[in-house]
């Protein structure tokens, strides 16, 4: 089991209304919308990424990394590794 099984459709909820969101962008861009009107939404959409992600990476320190810690050894070792990289890629975006 993964960490966010418990909040799936929750996240299946959010993705589906940022891909919303990124129809809404092409439909802008479609219909010739003005250019800083389309970067705001670009902002919106952005931040509701990085907000799911976030969620998504509390739910993985909880459950996955937590886990792993428990155990001890090489596993704990990779799992924190992992988390370090994964919130070093979130941080560069």
């Amino acid at each position: 089991m993964v960490g966010y099984t418990e909040n799936k459709q929750n996240h299946q909820r959010r993705l589906r209304r940022i891909e919303g969101q990124v129809r809404g962008l092409e439909r802008m861009v479609e219909e010739d919308k003005y250019c800083i009107d389309i970067l705001t939404q670009v902002s919106a959409t952005t931040s509701a990424l990085q907000s799911f992600a976030i969620s998504l990476l509390e739910e993985h320190l909880a459950h996955c990394v937590a886990e792993a810690t428990v155990k001890g050894g090489p596993e704990a070792e990779a799992k924190v590794k992992e988390a370090s990289e994964a919130i070093a890629r979130l941080v560069r975006s």
